[in-house]
């Protein structure tokens, strides 16, 4: 069933959502972790939400904005003070503006969410707190209660959808807006094994070769945020060759990494690349937004087969995590 209660208390300053689920509080858990299933249920149905960040960790941050029937967006943001994988996190949800800044001339709100098994399944506990009256009068009149009512109604179905977020279901690219894309994969594995094959030169070259038939002969991994990175391939017969370079411009291991990127030898701006490791069910959601300069090169640079060489590499460092678990 969707929420079962959600009760209003003026005097404490704070709105309280129940939600029962007839599914393990893991499963109910990863739907809040993953971005992806996150954002078919955090807005609206004619708002729906696109989370172009989600840093599901103390300290982390998340960034969204939902849509209108008319394209209209609102944009907000989530910062994370707490969270205890499968049983809470705390975080302070806020408007921001179009560039994602925010907007503090709209009021914030901290939540408390908390998750636990029941007879029938489980249950999360939201209780989301206000600064003052006036605050809690402003969003409630706003709409909030009735937008959380029908955002969360569609959390059944996310819940009931094993298949699309299940570990093996393979690489997918989603495109966020004009210049953003989302490339994300469940990889079996644990946070620290994936961040360390994104960081180790010696597992790297072993799997993130893209398809049969070539070497990964440099691999010069940036060790320290502002420093540089430089990663170069060759076909196996020695004919073809190329490579990318960039910087790392953030840095929070094991969950986050952001960096620069442009093809060695070629002339223009680059790519934003930011990459985030959430622990789910079966395993790691690996998740990457690059940030193109333009519609047009974000399209030529998906057009490549992009996604399906980095689905042959995942699968292969797939396969290295296994045998190193064997």
């Amino acid at each position: 069933m969707p929420i079962t209660d959600i009760t209003s208390d003026p005097d404490a300053l704070t709105i309280t959502v129940i939600g029962d689920y007839a599914v393990p509080v893991e499963r109910l858990w990863q739907a809040w972790a993953d971005p992806r299933q996150l954002e078919r249920f955090w807005g609206p149905p004619m708002w729906p939400a696109t989370f172009t960040r989600h840093d599901m960790v103390a300290g982390g941050k998340s960034a969204y904005f939902m849509t209108g029937p008319d394209g209209t967006r609102s944009a907000g943001y989530w910062q994370f003070e707490s969270v205890e994988t499968g049983r809470t996190f705390t975080i302070v949800d806020g408007f921001a503006h179009d560039d994602g800044t925010p907007n503090d001339e709209l009021p914030g709100t901290r939540t408390v969410f908390r998750f636990e098994s029941t007879d029938a399944g489980s249950r999360y506990v939201a209780v989301t707190h206000f600064s003052d009256l006036a605050s809690m009068e402003q969003l409630v009149e706003m709409g909030m209660l009735e937008g959380v009512r029908l955002a969360q109604a569609q959390l059944d179905d996310v819940l009931a959808d094993l298949a699309s977020f299940a570990a093996g279901r393979g690489t997918e690219a989603k495109l966020l807006d004009d210049t953003r894309v989302r490339v994300s994969r469940v990889i079996r594995g644990s946070v620290e094994q994936v961040w360390r094959a994104h960081h180790d030169a010696d597992l790297m070259k072993r799997w993130l070769l893209g398809p049969d038939g070539w070497t990964m002969p440099v691999c010069e991994i940036a060790t320290e945020v502002g420093g540089g990175y430089r990663y170069e391939w060759e076909s196996a017969d020695g004919e073809q060759r190329f490579g990318f370079e960039g910087e790392l411009v953030e840095s929070t291991p094991p969950n986050r990494a952001v960096t620069t990127e442009r093809m060695i030898g070629m002339d223009g701006p680059g790519t934003l690349n930011e990459l985030t490791l959430t622990p789910v069910d079966g395993g790691t959601l690996v998740a990457i937004v690059i940030t193109y300069p333009d519609a047009e090169l974000r399209d030529q640079i998906l057009g490549t087969g992009m996604v399906d060489g980095m689905e042959t590499s995942y699968a292969r460092l797939e396969s290295q995590l296994e045998a190193v678990v064997a």
